[in-house]
């Protein structure tokens, strides 16, 4: 049963200390008025359709759906009380405990996201032609210069921007680069975020 899972799933987070003790029994209340409210008018359609009356089968099914809207009501605010990742990552602080009333937009948690990892890189308009999505190319680091990681280029910016402060390069900055999005096919633990790195694709190199 579908509202019972969300309730199961309520309970396991309460365990958690994820949410309070007062939102569990609160889902379970929703849970189990929605789930009394649609077996009455499963009930009484039962009785009705067993008689001839067609106005009490009309009123009788008229009574299902306002309880299946209520029960599916139900069901979207147990939903509603869980929240969810979009992908998987770290969890770095909580801004507020169990239980709290939040408004709309409100900071919960951060969470810096793992997966999937990507490198921001920039490369001149001489090597632009090089750059194409999905063409693949090595990342190198300080820590192991002999030892590249592997990724795709998924995104080039098709705008110009001037070279950003942080980015360094063994050749003298051209005025204005193009921006790339490199997803790293291979990451680990050593690929941290901030990590500066070499993206090499043929004879030559955009730079983070």
């Amino acid at each position: 049963d579908y509202a019972q899972n969300f309730y199961n799933r309520q309970q396991g987070l309460w365990k958690s200390r994820t949410i309070s003790a007062n939102d569990l029994e609160n889902a379970r209340s929703s849970r189990d008025q929605a789930q009394a409210t649609l077996k009455s008018a499963q009930d009484k359609l039962r009785q009705y359709r067993s008689g001839n009356r067609e106005q009490d089968i009309a009123q009788a099914k008229a009574s299902l759906e306002q309880a299946q809207a209520q029960l599916a009501q139900a069901e979207l605010n147990l939903q509603d009380s869980t929240l969810i990742a979009p992908s998987d990552g770290t969890l770095l602080t909580r801004a507020v405990e169990p239980g709290t009333v939040l408004n709309e937009g409100g900071t919960v948690f951060t969470v810096s996201l793992t997966r999937p990892v990507w490198v921001r890189a920039y490369v001149d308009e001489r090597n632009l032609d090089q750059a194409q999505p999905g063409r693949k190319v090595l990342l190198y680091t300080d820590g192991r210069p002999d030892k590249p990681y592997h990724g795709q280029i998924g995104f080039v910016s098709p705008t110009a921007e001037f070279t950003p402060k942080t980015v360094e390069t063994p050749d003298l900055r051209t005025d204005l680069v193009y921006r790339l999005r490199i997803v790293v096919t291979d990451a680990d633990d050593a690929l941290r975020q901030g990590m500066p790195v070499t993206v090499q694709f043929g004879n030559e190199a955009g730079h983070e």
